[in-house]
């Protein structure tokens, strides 16, 4: 597994941070205006920042006084193709795998019992 894919899912493991993700799929936003909708400090905001920042889902631009912070979706490709490996499969219906098992496991009608068979 690609080592960077660790970076992308720890970062995705916030519930705060995909939030600001989601936030930042509207439009690029400063800093003060994704820290408003959370109860935590500026600071807090601002770790997490760094978080999407380090794995490349977002990135910040400062102009002037102002950190802006975008979205950087092609960041998230690499997940998704490692995820959709996993949708090549159909779900398996385990009542039916157990019917089928019961059906090919069980003796014929005409079979003499195994050999290790205790007499009945």
């Amino acid at each position: 597994m690609d080592p960077s894919l660790d970076i992308v899912f720890a970062a995705l493991s916030d519930a705060t941070r995909r939030r600001i993700l989601t936030m930042l799929l509207e439009d690029d936003m400063a800093v003060t205006d994704v820290a408003e909708p959370f109860e935590m400090s500026l600071a807090a905001i601002s770790k997490h920042l760094i978080v999407l920042t380090r794995a490349g889902l977002i990135t910040q631009d400062k102009r002037g006084r102002v950190t802006w912070c975008k979205l950087e979706p092609h960041a998230l490709r690499g997940a998704s193709v490692w995820m959709q490996g996993f949708g090549q499969f159909e779900p398996v219906d385990l009542d039916a795998f157990e019917r089928f098992l019961e059906t090919e496991l069980a003796p014929l009608p005409d079979a003499p019992p195994p050999a290790d068979a205790a007499p009945g």
